[in-house]
């Protein structure tokens, strides 16, 4: 019985780079199959292919689904066939309701007019099948991430797609959201459905996937399958050299912390939010943090993280009601975004592509933008200073670019996430606010982030670091805060710190 999908030395170039060079990917019927690599290894690209994004023609080498040979013209064409691409950004619109949303592009129709009532109970059925208890008429927006990540997959199967391509689907999904989608993908494979993961999270490609493609610098490496009668098949170290060309012997640097007297407080930070302000976002919030001090911020989904960390930066989110910063010994009002900036703050946001970034701009653009006044001369942009001031962050932080003309929306998310540090880092601030630092990027690309953290600790400097995973809180910080409900609930040094302990102070 042939495979589902052959893809046979497909080679891609862009203007400058090739992308691919003689990738081959089999996939069996009913299977999960991950596809492993560093940032820039190729993955998106490989599958923007298979899914019509990169026509027939702007690549060589051969496709075949379901036992024919396939040149897919557009996105239209490869749903036909069967299949259907959700993106790591959700393709849908916030203010459409789940129903209008499912069909769009496709809605069901009786004599030229769409018939609602067929379209919501067919909704009701796949909402059904992936799980989901909402009201067909609720408006995406008024529904959490987890539940848009199902909508996507409920569209797809409204299409009868055969396979399924999932690029990062739990990045920015809770523990628990995650752990349902990964259960409804093996129940989908159970059901006959085929699905490929694009994912860095070797603990969850370990737990669902039936075989492993791993890619490296747009080649294929190796694909791993279970042998007969085999069950711990999958070695996570095999999967991690393969990707990077070398062992990785530690998933973090070695660090030796010289720690130094407190020179950053907040006290009683307590703030609104916007959107209910009756309701507190932070609450009564008091913390510190040490010259040369990493201080770790953990906290379930909705907690309070990211909104503690955006509104003592420059008050970017909720009602300020009360609450000072202290940093060396003096109070700072940093009530904009500019006054942050100049009282030596630095905020590196978890949406790097929205918040982060814009992806209209080159890298020389992006890293100056948060500190042009050190490459003004009278009143004027210095281009020669811009262009020498990214080369050196381009070198120094690895950014894997061309020159520093290239567009940051061209970059792989390591990149654009290493370009999002640079621009925070020109503006030589003390305290640098990381905010989920190494969301969506490979182990390799971790390791170079993580490197660069120990490296700004080390001159002296401090650092908050926010990251819903925990191993990684455990192996960055001194110290450890936990949040719930806008509260700080507890603190742990890094030698009394545990998933476990940690977990319990979240949830208490």
């Amino acid at each position: 019985m042939p495979s589902l999908l052959e893809m046979r030395d497909i080679v891609k170039e862009f203007p400058g780079v090739k992308a691919l060079d003689g990738v081959s990917l089999v996939v069996e019927q009913a299977e999960i199959h991950a596809i492993c690599g560093e940032n820039g290894a190729g993955k998106s690209t490989l599958m923007h292919i298979l899914s019509g994004v990169y026509p027939h023609g702007s690549y060589t080498g051969e496709i075949h689904f379901r036992g024919r040979p396939s040149a897919f013209k557009n996105i239209r064409d490869a749903e036909r066939a069967g299949i259907a691409i959700i993106h790591q950004e959700l393709a849908l619109i916030p203010e459409l309701s789940i129903t209008e949303n499912i069909f769009l592009g496709h809605e069901i129709t009786r004599n030229g007019i769409i018939d609602w009532s067929t379209a919501k109970a067919r909704a009701r059925e796949l909402l059904a099948r992936v799980g989901l208890h909402e009201n067909p008429d609720t408006l995406v927006k008024n529904i959490g991430v987890g539940k848009q990540q199902l909508v996507e997959i409920a569209k797809a199967l409204s299409k009868e797609a055969k396979l399924l391509i999932l690029d990062e689907p739990t990045a920015a999904l809770n523990e628990d959201d995650s752990q349902h989608l990964l259960d409804l993908l093996r129940e989908l494979c159970a059901n006959n459905m085929t699905c490929v993961l694009i994912s860095h999270k070797l603990n969850e490609v370990k737990s669902v996937a039936n075989a492993v493609t791993i890619l490296r610098d747009g080649r294929t490496v190796e694909t791993l399958r279970p042998e007969a009668g085999q069950t711990d098949w999958l070695d996570e170290d095999r999967i991690i050299q393969g990707m990077v060309g070398r062992a990785l012997t530690s998933r973090f640097p070695k660090r030796e912390p010289d720690i130094g007297e407190v020179f950053f407080e907040v006290r009683d930070w307590t703030v609104r939010r916007p959107d209910l302000p009756d309701r507190h976002a932070c609450k009564a919030m008091s913390f510190f943090v040490r010259r040369g001090e990493i201080v770790g911020f953990a906290g379930l989904m909705g907690a309070g993280r990211t909104e503690l960390a955006r509104s003592l930066f420059g008050r970017s989110y909720g009602v300020y009601e009360r609450g000072e910063i202290i940093k060396g010994d003096k109070e700072i009002a940093p009530r904009t975004i500019a006054r942050a900036i100049d009282e030596g703050l630095a905020y590196i946001p978890e949406d790097r592509k929205t918040l982060g970034l814009n992806l209209l701009d080159d890298i020389k653009s992006s890293i100056v933008s948060a500190a042009l006044r050190r490459i003004t001369r009278l009143g004027r942009l210095d281009l020669n200073r811009e262009y020498s001031a990214a080369e050196e962050y381009r070198h120094s932080l690895g950014i894997k670019a061309a020159s520093v003309s290239v567009k940051v929306s061209t970059l792989s998310g390591g990149n654009q996430q290493k370009v999002v540090l640079g621009k925070w880092l020109f503006t030589e601030p003390d305290l640098l606010i990381l905010d989920e630092p190494t969301r969506g990027i490979d182990v390799g690309a971790k390791y170079e982030i993580y490197k660069l953290i120990f490296q700004f600790a080390a001159e002296g400097k401090g650092v908050i670091v926010i990251s819903s995973e925990l191993p990684e809180l455990l192996g960055l910080a001194d110290r450890i805060y936990t949040i719930r409900e806008g509260a700080i609930t507890g603190v742990l040094n890094q030698a009394e710190a545990s998933q476990e302990r940690l977990m319990r102070l979240m949830t208490a």
